[in-house]
């Protein structure tokens, strides 16, 4: 494991949500990191005096929360430079906004971007993310190797599209070589870096992939042992579009069933506007679903029944989507996931709105779960992997020298902060195995 192999400690209000709604906080809190692991989490003066097998370097970073790494499910790699564009729905927006970006993002563009949206991520106190490249081979080995040098735990995949693709292959020959080059990097890059780096094949949806295409990989996917990613049921006209296509499917998830892609390692994007028997299926399959809330605002795909998805038993995590969503900022996806159940509330007799400690629970532990990493990551639990985020709380105040109000914050009210104040302003330091990925420039 790629950790820092010397003890070290580092004090500050411990924040975490083991369980959906179950927030846990700790004010004079501290955790202590070996070997990329957690090794010890409590109180902060008990730890100081208990013995430890190796000294321990203490770090005291002054009024700060530590929260497990935050944890971004669903995002692209090309499209960052296009947030905030665009004032269409989803499928005019992917031509007229999205294609033409992607279908630069290849050699030096590539080169010059990916290594900053990395160090972006890393800046909003992400620390694990699922990621989409290009349909290039060559933007998706870049994107490899910058994920590599920032230290960041990234599954990610190669673009597949073999129906109304941007690139400039004849359409007999896209299906063949996307197979091949997606092959090609899961097999150099799954499980690199002693498994911080992982391969999701990654058919964009059932409206550019023939059924042969998403079959293909489906079948590699499960010959590697590696993830599957793609989009589901985002918006009433790519439903549309996709009954028209595939017109013996009893749905759209039916597109996918059949085709073999619903499996425990499958990551299914938005997923708005599904029946009970969609849901169903995804729950029977152990798929998992990335909740894209500040994405599907900005497009209007909708509003998730998230109630009826964790009803199911289906686990969901949240996803930045850029450039749909408009930021890498985490905090900020987890407010729009909180508002996009409160509109459902005004309308909708008897829907409870989610909780702070709810959102926050998707954007840690929940997307662990999603992606099959609850048992490393998502807490501050002792055995754990040492994912944490260092966050400032006196840059979350309204008057930042108002120090010692601080005392008498709760969990919920440091919480709070985060998830209506909180982005890269207020990220001090990002570790992953107990390796600092990210130290803003003021502390360094």
């Amino acid at each position: 494991m790629n950790g820092n192999d010397n003890a070290f400690g580092i004090r500050g209000f411990l924040v975490d949500a083991p369980e959906f709604g179950g927030l846990r906080g700790s004010r004079n809190g501290a955790i202590i990191v070996e070997n990329g692991r957690i090794l010890a989490v409590g109180d902060y003066d008990n730890l100081r005096r208990l013995p430890q097998p190796h000294p321990v370097n203490w770090i005291d970073r002054g009024a700060v929360a530590i929260f497990p790494g935050l944890i971004d499910c669903h995002t692209h790699l090309p499209q960052y430079s296009a947030v905030a564009r665009g004032e269409s729905e989803l499928l005019p927006w992917l031509r007229q906004n999205i294609f033409p970006v992607e279908r630069d993002f290849t050699g030096p563009k590539a080169r010059e971007e990916a290594p900053q949206f990395f160090h972006a991520l890393a800046q909003n106190g992400t620390t694990t993310a699922m990621v989409y490249a290009a349909i290039y081979e060559d933007s998706c080995e870049i994107g490899f190797e910058a994920a590599k040098e920032s230290g960041l735990r990234v599954i990610l995949g190669k673009m597949m599209m073999d129906v109304g693709s941007y690139g400039q292959l004849q359409p007999k020959k896209v299906l063949s070589v996307s197979l091949l080059e997606s092959e090609r990097l899961c097999r150099k890059w799954h499980r690199s870096e002693d498994g911080r780096l992982e391969y999701a094949f990654s058919p964009r949806f059932a409206v550019t992939c023939s059924e042969k295409m998403m079959r293909s990989a489906a079948e590699l996917a499960a010959r590697f042992e590696a993830y599957l990613q793609t989009h589901l049921a985002e918006n009433r006209e790519e439903i549309e579009k996709v009954h028209h296509l595939f017109m013996s499917a009893r749905d759209y998830t039916h597109v996918y069933e059949t085709c073999g892609m619903l499996t425990p390692r499958t990551v299914l994007g938005h997923c708005i506007h599904l029946n009970p028997r969609e849901i169903a299926a995804i729950a029977a399959a152990q798929s998992s679903v990335a909740h894209c809330p500040s994405s599907n605002l900005f497009l209007g795909s909708g509003l998730i029944k998230l109630d009826q998805l964790l009803k199911a038993g289906i686990a969901v995590g949240l996803g930045s989507d850029v450039a749909a969503g408009p930021e890498l900022n985490m905090w900020q996806v987890m407010r729009a996931a909180i508002e996009v159940q409160k509109a459902r509330s005004a309308y909708e007799p008897n829907l409870r709105p989610i909780r702070a400690s709810e959102a926050f629970y998707l954007g840690t532990q929940g997307g662990a779960r999603a992606l099959g990493k609850a048992k490393i990551i998502g807490t501050l639990d002792a055995g754990k992997e040492a994912d944490f985020v260092v966050v400032d709380l006196a840059a979350l105040l309204p008057y930042q020298k108002d120090r010692h109000s601080l005392n008498a914050l709760s969990p919920e009210d440091v919480l709070a902060l985060c998830i209506y104040r909180g982005g890269p302003h207020s990220t001090l330091e990002t570790y992953v195995r107990g390796r600092c990925v990210y130290r803003a420039e003021r502390i360094a």
